[in-house]
């Protein structure tokens, strides 16, 4: 019995030993922020050339297939087929030949998460400001890229009121 519980002694010691030999994986080798920045802002500049040349495929590359787009004065817009079809309606109603821009301003990374937090801004063909604003959009990397999987946009622009009717 003695030899016994010798041998399960040492065992237990040898089994301590062994995990503490055990190296910690080595941590990520840190993120290089400005080119993910120039990344994301590429990305949101391949959108405005997309929407400036009312081009809606080239506007939802930018989204993921279950993106959920929110704005201002509409239900959420679910998914690729829905965004695309709110762009062809807006595209259809421009008049005055809208141009966006949009700029990084900030972004955070968690694992395979970014946020980003913009600025917009829209002209019209004479170059005059028609709008302007922020946005949030919420990356999640797919592969080797990333894709928005939510966005949020606000305009900075007063709602314009109706005049009222003369009596």
């Amino acid at each position: 019995m003695k030899t016994f519980l010798s041998l399960s002694v040492l065992g237990g010691v040898a089994l301590l030993f062994a995990s503490c030999g055990e190296q910690a994986p080595p941590p990520p080798p840190p993120v290089d922020m400005a080119a993910l920045t120039a990344t994301i802002q590429a990305m949101e500049d391949a959108f405005a050339t997309g929407y400036t040349a009312k081009d809606a495929d080239a506007v939802v590359a930018y989204y993921a297939d279950d993106v959920v787009s929110y704005s201002k004065e509409k239900e959420p817009l679910r998914g690729k087929d829905a965004v695309r079809q709110d762009l062809m309606d807006s595209f259809a109603k421009d008049t005055v030949g809208v141009k966006p821009s949009y700029k990084v301003v900030e972004i955070f990374l968690e694992g395979d998460h970014l946020t980003e937090i913009g600025s917009s801004t829209s002209v019209d063909a004479a170059g005059n400001e028609t709008n302007h604003g922020t946005y949030f959009s919420v990356f999640k990397k797919a592969g080797d890229h990333w894709q928005c999987i939510r966005d949020i946009s606000v305009s900075h622009k007063p709602a314009e009121v109706p005049v009222a009717a003369m009596p």
